[in-house]
């Protein structure tokens, strides 16, 4: 069986696969909403005044807002040209990113050319066949358990390509495979046990000791994961039961890949030779070594980058392909995710547009003011509110906790809530939007690799998405009821 990635362009353009009625609403490109998106941003540097805070240097080499430092500026509203200029600028500056979603394509172009994911997909979907509903949610607990602990969701790029063709051919489809991921690491980032990105560092800024309240942290996995697995295999078990009833249903694109894995079980077992097996065990060394280099290392998507480009040479020269046919394999891998790693980019675009008119800040001291004013039995809601809409214009974990904690920390003082509790807002508000707002780069990536339509996606989400909210309501209401602070 063949691995691919050449469905996971995101069918950004559903109008190519469903024919538009009178009836039907054709909802938009996403590099439509993108753009218009950026044109809002543009627009609200002309209407919110620039203003900006001072920033102190951390030990770490970071910076942090000083809370007590805002002042008006000058304002420095978009023009024509920085408009024009905001999807390269974007392109730019998540390069990273950019460069990760390219590198990933290439490299399980390479792997699926030397046949070993096929064989590890027919191992893996023959020992599960007959109670498949069980590895989704096995699956899921590891993947949720992995981003609590080590803070990467972007991981969900790596899971996707392995796990899409063993979930088609075992009758589920690509709306499937996307979630397993995407809800997974998205529980397991946003309770983050022991989360670097948010937790720790939200901690640190919120001068909390760092990983301090676990157990309640893992209440919080508990819930997040266990809802997102309910929700997950209902979705399943219908697709698996009746296809006609999945979100792809009417996707050319989805048919396509339906028709590739369908029989992928039923014929014999392909056969495992000693290259193939020396391709996975240097495979596994490659990923172990990613793994460490995250943990310990402090490695991201640069250096990921990197090694994924170095399993694909050394496992495509150990399974017997030439330079050439690695060097093709990466082409082709780069041409399949190529829309994916564009959005990102795009995707930045917003924030760029937002930072040069110098009214981020300002967004963030309106945001102060609103919370600062809200019944103290509700202050906690108040401040997830808030980091989820912030949340919009920076899906960075780390770049909204250096952002606003700062703010958040003492604020929550002010209103009577521990900086415990307001450091758990901070998490629930970044994370739940982290696989729903379309300026999350990993996220639209993650749908691009995997071939499913932004729009599908909200379609699905949604439902958790506010059981999600209501879970964390309750916890954060629990929270400051009871004065939790570690």
């Amino acid at each position: 069986m063949d691995m691919t990635v050449k469905d996971g362009t995101p069918g950004a353009s559903t109008c190519a696969t469903e024919k538009p009625s009178a009836r039907n609403f054709v909802f938009p490109h996403i590099f439509s909403i993108l753009v218009g998106l950026i044109a809002v941003a543009a627009i609200a540097t002309h209407i919110i005044p620039a203003g900006e805070y001072q920033r102190i240097a951390t030990d770490d080499g970071r910076s942090r807002i000083d809370p007590d430092t805002f002042r008006f500026i000058d304002s420095a509203p978009a023009g024509i040209l920085d408009f024009l200029t905001a999807v390269p600028r974007g392109v730019v500056s998540a390069s990273a990113v950019v460069i990760f979603v390219l590198v990933t394509g290439g490299m399980f172009m390479v792997l699926r050319s030397t046949g070993i994911i096929g064989i590890a997909v027919d191992r893996l979907g023959r020992r599960f066949a007959n109670n498949s509903l069980l590895m989704i949610a096995v699956l899921m607990a590891i993947f949720a358990f992995i981003a609590s602990i080590i803070g990467t969701s972007e991981l969900s790029l790596v899971y996707i390509p392995v796990i899409l063709p063993l979930l088609i051919a075992l009758g589920y489809d690509s709306v499937t495979a996307a979630a397993v991921a995407l809800c997974a690491t998205a529980a397991g980032f946003t309770a983050g046990v022991l989360n670097p990105f948010t937790t720790g560092l939200g901690q640190e800024i919120a001068e909390v000791d760092r990983y301090s309240g676990a157990l309640v942290r893992l209440l919080v996995l508990a819930a997040l994961v266990g809802s997102a697995t309910w929700f997950v295999l209902r979705y399943a078990r219908k697709v698996r039961r009746d296809p006609s009833l999945g979100l792809l249903a009417n996707d050319d694109k989805e048919a396509a890949k339906r028709n590739e894995y369908r029989d992928v079980l039923i014929a014999d077992p392909p056969h495992m030779t000693v290259r193939h097996k020396l391709a996975a065990a240097a495979t596994a060394i490659g990923f172990a070594v990613m793994i460490f280099g995250v943990v310990r290392l402090g490695w991201f998507m640069v250096e990921m980058a990197g090694v994924f480009i170095g399993i694909g040479i050394v496992v495509g020269l150990i399974a017997g392909l030439t330079p050439t046919a690695i060097s093709e394999a990466f082409e082709r891998g780069f041409r399949e995710v190529l829309l994916g790693a564009l959005i990102a980019g795009v995707a930045r675009g917003v924030a760029v547009i937002l930072e040069d008119g110098q009214i981020m800040d300002t967004i963030v001291y309106g945001i102060g003011n609103a919370v600062s004013g809200m019944p103290v039995a509700l202050a906690a809601l108040g401040m997830f509110v808030s980091q989820l809409l912030f949340n919009f214009v920076i899906p960075s974990g780390s770049g909204q906790a250096l952002v606003t904690m700062p703010i958040m920390a003492p604020l929550s003082d002010v209103l009577d809530v521990t900086r415990q509790t307001a450091v758990l807002a901070f998490q629930f508000g970044d994370g739940l939007g982290n696989i729903l707002f379309p300026t999350s780069g990993y996220f639209m990536a993650a749908l691009a690799i995997a071939g499913v339509p932004w729009q599908k996606w909200v379609r699905f989400y949604l439902p958790l998405f506010a059981a999600w909210c209501g879970i964390a309501v309750v916890f954060l209401l629990v929270t400051q009821a009871i004065g939790w602070n570690g």
